[in-house]
């Protein structure tokens, strides 16, 4: 791979890295929103009868956020491991641009 392609490379993937960052902090945030909501409905649902009807939508409502939770979890962890690759092909790509300038520029 000559110099100029390892550059892009480098730059394609660190714009890639940051995408993926960008990604994961966004769940992380979507993730405290979810708890806070959970929390705040079982704040609600706490003064209320059991046999309310009321209380059996907010549990329902408990349930669908807890399985969005889970789904955000598994997203991030997909992004984490994508995150882990780009890092490993990035440090290679890095090493191999630096062993090039070295046998380029070798007198």
């Amino acid at each position: 791979m000559g110099m100029a392609t390892a550059q892009l490379r480098l730059m394609y993937l660190n714009a890639y890295r940051l995408d993926l960052e960008y990604k994961i902090h966004l769940i992380a945030e979507a993730k405290m929103n979810l708890s806070k909501t959970c929390t705040d409905l079982l704040n609600v649902g706490s003064d209320l009868d059991a046999d309310d009807p009321l209380v059996k939508k907010l549990e329902a409502r408990k349930e669908r956020l807890n399985v969005m939770e889970k789904q955000l979890d598994m997203k991030m962890e997909h992004y984490k491991q994508t995150l882990q690759m780009i890092e490993t092909e990035y440090s290679s790509c890095e090493q191999m641009l630096q062993k090039n300038i070295e046998r380029s520029f070798k007198y």
